[in-house]
C-alpha cells in the first residue's frame, strides 16, 4: 500500500494527467475520504504546486494552466504493475504486440534505479501466467483501429465473417471493446441492422474509421451487455458434462460468461453447461483438469474424446525401425 507521501504524489500525477479531477474521483481512486483529499491538496500547495480548485456543484481540482513537472519516478508497486501488465498482453491473443512489449519493457527498465530494476526482473521471472486454451489470436491493428474510433466517436466500416462463414460489410458505431472468455469483442450499434450487436475481432478485417460521428450512450456497459447476451448466442454445440470437482475448485479453471457451474446434489461434483464451437480443443482442456469427466451432451463431444484417445495411443507406441535406416528417436 502507498504511504501518505506516495498518495500525495499520486494526486499530482492524476492532476497532470487530466485537465480537471473532482474531489470525489480522487477519493475513489485513492480509497480515502474527501477530507483526506483536501489535506493532500493542501500539502501540494504548501510545496509550491499551483493547484487550483472550484467550489460548488461540479467543483474540481486542476493544475494552473501551463504548469508541468518532469515525469516522476515510479514506485515499486507502480513499476511492478506496469511490468506484469506488459507480461500479460501475450495471453490476451495479441501476439503481434510482442515487439512493442519488448520495447516498452526495455524503456521501463531504463527508467528504474538498479535495486528496483532487479526486483522487478526477479518478480517477472518468478511469475507464470497461463492463458485459457481457447484464447483466440487477434490482429492488433484491428484492435487499435477500433479503440481509436471509440475515442474519436466515429463509425467504423469493416468486413465481417459470420459463424456460418457469410461475409458482409458493416458500419458500426462502436461503444466499447471487451476481452471475454478468450476472445475480443466490439459492441455497438450496427447501422445495417439498426440495433445493438457484438462482433468478434478475429472475424473482422479491413477496418476503416469513417467521417460519420456519433454520441456514445452515457454509462453504457459493454461487458454487461455481452454477459447478458452471449449465453443465448447461437453456437453449434450445447455442452453438459459432469466433473469430479467441487464447484469452487472448478470455477478456478473457467472464465465467467458462457460457462454455468452448478453443484450436483445426487453425485457430488459439478455440472458444467456451456456452448462451444470447437469440441476437440474443449475436450483437451477438460483433460487438463486431471479429474473424472462424464459427458452427457452432445454425443459429438464423446467422439472428440475418442479422437484424442487415438492420438494419445499412437503417440505412446514405440515407433517402428525401417529396414536399413537408423533407429528413430523414442
Amino acid at each position: 500500500m502507498y504511504d501518505p507521501s506516495m498518495r500525495v504524489l499520486t494526486v499530482l500525477e492524476l492532476l497532470q494527467a487530466h485537465e480537471r479531477v473532482t474531489g470525489a474521483e480522487l477519493a475513489r481512486r485513492l480509497e480515502v475520504s474527501p477530507r483526506t483529499v483536501q489535506r493532500y491538496i493542501a500539502r501540494l500547495q504548501d510545496l509550491g504546486i499551483p493547484v487550483e480548485s472550484t467550489r460548488g456543484v461540479g467543483g474540481a481540482y486542476r493544475l494552473k494552466p501551463g504548469f508541468r513537472l518532469p515525469p516522476l519516478m515510479f514506485s515499486g508497486e507502480e513499476a511492478l504493475a506496469l511490468a506484469l501488465g506488459l507480461h500479460a498482453l501475450q495471453h490476451l491473443g495479441l501476439t503481434a504486440l510482442a515487439p512493442a512489449v519488448a520495447g516498452a519493457s526495455a524503456k521501463l527498465s531504463r527508467t528504474l534505479p538498479r535495486p528496483l530494476r532487479e526486483r522487478v526482473g526477479a518478480l517477472e521471472d518468478a511469475v507464470q501466467l497461463d492463458a485459457f486454451p481457447w484464447t483466440v489470436p487477434t490482429d492488433a491493428a484491428v484492435l487499435s483501429c477500433l479503440l481509436g474510433a471509440v475515442q474519436a466517436q466515429r463509425a467504423v466500416t469493416f468486413a465481417y465473417r459470420s459463424h456460418e462463414g457469410v461475409q458482409t460489410r458493416r458500419e458500426v458505431e462502436v461503444y466499447g471493446v471487451v476481452h471475454l472468455d478468450g476472445r475480443w469483442y466490439a459492441v455497438g450499434r450496427c447501422l445495417l441492422r439498426d440495433a445493438l450487436r457484438s462482433f468478434r475481432l478475429d472475424r473482422i478485417s479491413e477496418p476503416v474509421e469513417g467521417e460519420r460521428t456519433f454520441t456514445r450512450p452515457p454509462e453504457f456497459d459493454a461487458r454487461a451487455y455481452l454477459r447478458a447476451t452471449l449465453p443465448f448466442a447461437r453456437a453449434p454445440y450445447e455442452i453438459e458434462v459432469w466433473l469430479d470437482l467441487p464447484p469452487e475448485e472448478a470455477a478456478l479453471h473457467f472464465a465467467p460468461g458462457r460457462v454455468a457451474l452448478d453443484p450436483d446434489p445426487a453425485y457430488g461434483g459439478t455440472r458444467l453447461r456451456c456452448t462451444r464451437e470447437h469440441l476437440e480443443s474443449f475436450a483437451a482442456m477438460l483433460l487438463r483438469l486431471g479429474c473424472g469427466v462424464v459427458v452427457h451432451e452432445p454425443p459429438e463431444l464423446r467422439e472428440a474424446f475418442g479422437v484424442l484417445a487415438d492420438r494419445a495411443r499412437a503417440a505412446c507406441r514405440t515407433p517402428p525401425v525401417p529396414d536399413g535406416r537408423a533407429t528413430l528417436p523414442v
